[in-house]
């Protein structure tokens, strides 16, 4: 398979470190939510990190599909992600992902099916299927 794309990220320190991309373009430190046990506000976390990056890619792959489909919204679609962390009952964690569309001026049927759609391309959808719950919801 053709690579068309590769990248890194270092981490240093877990949770409660500093995380800094090959390139330079991400350097900050992450923390522990206080929900989790850390008591520093304002800063990310992993959980944070994985909502952004499914959101983004999950948006990239239903404009692809819309373009394919001659499919323009009336304002650009939206794409949150929220991510959960969850007990996996074997002393470990696992993640749970619901992903709320919007894309204004499409009736709500033809967004669903755009959305199913987006989500057998996107790569994050690729990965996490079979591995994690994944939800979606039109709204």
């Amino acid at each position: 398979m053709k690579t068309l794309y590769e990248t890194s990220a270092t981490v240093t320190g877990g949770r409660n470190g500093k995380v800094t991309s090959e390139d330079g373009a991400l350097e900050f430190e992450v923390r522990m939510p206080k929900e989790l046990g850390g008591t520093q506000q304002g800063y990310t976390n992993p959980e944070q990190l994985f909502a952004a990056g499914y959101a983004s890619c999950f948006d990239s792959a239903l404009n692809l599909i819309m373009n394919q489909a001659k499919i323009t919204p009336e304002e650009a679609s939206t794409v949150t992600a929220k991510v959960s962390l969850n007990p996996n009952g074997n002393g470990g964690f696992q993640l749970g992902v619901s992903l709320l569309v919007h894309i204004p001026g499409v009736e709500k049927e033809k967004a669903r099916q755009l959305v199913e759609k987006a989500h057998t391309i996107c790569p994050y959808s690729n990965a996490t299927r079979g591995n994690i719950e994944v939800q979606l919801e039109v709204i």
